[in-house]
């Protein structure tokens, strides 16, 4: 798929292919470097993480064991809800295990938060966060992140496993919407 498929749907294109997929090589070396030797978790969050999951798992050069764990503060509008709800739980213990979140993006961090503090309750040895994007801007609570792919204007974006009313997951770049699409 590429921008031409999508017609009007597309404003602007943020992140290119290209830079996603540079992107995720730097982040899986940093990664290899800092669990070299550990026993290390990834636990991607369905489904807007999908892409994201499986191109940084293909990128790492450590052998990891993978997760999916559903949550949602969204329906099908544009903005974060600050409700969270378990949809799909993990399959794995947590305790002593190495974990890292791996996200699509982090803006208010309310779900993200919420996310943290319940897989740290269950006796990990550590959990620590990748994420593709961050808006900066559209935080409400503070939240360290370990690893940001890129940093994004306060706007709503798609692609790369982002979507709009479910659509839009499979474009493998980060747009914004025009506004006749959700208006």
């Amino acid at each position: 798929m590429d921008q031409q498929d999508l017609g009007t749907d597309i404003e602007k294109v943020l992140v290119a292919e290209a830079q996603i997929k540079h992107r995720l090589t730097e982040l899986a070396a940093d990664i290899d470097r800092d669990y070299a030797g550990e026993d290390l978790l990834i636990v991607g969050v369905l489904k807007g993480a999908v892409m994201v999951m499986a191109d940084l798992a293909r990128a790492l050069h450590s052998p990891v064991r993978m997760d999916w764990m559903a949550v949602s503060s969204y329906g099908s509008g544009t903005k974060s809800s600050g409700v969270v709800r378990i949809l799909k739980d993990l399959d794995t213990d947590l305790k002593d295990q190495h974990v890292l979140i791996v996200e699509d993006i982090i803006d208010s961090g309310l779900t993200l938060s919420w996310l943290l503090a319940n897989l740290k309750s269950r006796g990990a040895a550590s959990v620590e966060i990748c994420t593709m994007l961050r808006k900066p801007e559209a935080a409400k609570v503070e939240i360290d992140v370990r690893y940001v792919g890129f940093e994004v204007p306060n706007e709503f974006v798609v692609g790369y496993g982002l979507d709009y009313a479910e659509k839009y997951r499979n474009v493998p770049f980060v747009a914004t919407l025009a506004p006749h699409v959700y208006s």
